[in-house]
């Protein structure tokens, strides 16, 4: 295993550590171990590139590290009533969508490109950045309520945009005629 993916692997097994922190009412310490498993997921893509140790278990292992990552502390924030119901279940639908079309695919024999879209990222960054703001000390010192709103409502946004963007894709493949 190289480096990018350890540090992958690290990532996801912080996942139960930082959920078990937030129902545990440790938000700062969540958020520290949080922001170490962001950062993380910068550091592994940024190593994989330079160290030229790009490889298949990487490209599956980072989005199921990410995606852990995401529904776990999405759904542990729910819980906590920290965010809107409505935003976890989005974020959690959207990742039951795309983990189970890839899933199909694969049973059926579809061939396709692991790959992130655009957007996808975007969601992403939008969605980690949310829930920093949401563990941080932020909201108290910003002092203005609706921020936290407005964010909710930008990861829904995004959520929706890119969950639609790789249903879009999954059922064009569905569909295509394999030569």
């Amino acid at each position: 295993m190289n480096l990018p993916n350890f540090i992958t692997l690290a990532r996801l097994l912080s996942v139960p550590v930082i959920v078990w922190l937030i129902l545990l009412h440790e938000q700062s310490l969540a958020f520290i171990i949080f922001l170490i498993a962001s950062i993380s997921d910068a550091l592994d893509g940024f190593l994989a590139r330079i160290l030229k140790e790009r490889t298949t278990l990487g490209a599956y292992l980072d989005p199921i590290a990410d995606k852990a990552l995401l529904v776990g502390v999405y759904a542990a924030l729910g819980n906590e009533h920290l965010i809107p119901l409505w935003v976890v279940i989005l974020v959690i639908f959207r990742d039951t969508i795309i983990i189970g079309g890839i899933i199909l695919l694969g049973l059926l024999s579809k061939t396709f490109k692991m790959e992130p879209f655009l957007i996808s990222k975007i969601n992403t960054t939008i969605q980690l950045l949310y829930i920093v703001y949401v563990l941080s000390p932020l909201p108290a010192i910003i002092g203005i309520p609706i921020l936290g709103e407005m964010i909710a409502w930008t990861v829904g946004i995004t959520t929706l945009i890119s969950g639609a963007s790789y249903v879009k894709v999954g059922l064009e493949i569905l569909t295509r005629e394999d030569v």
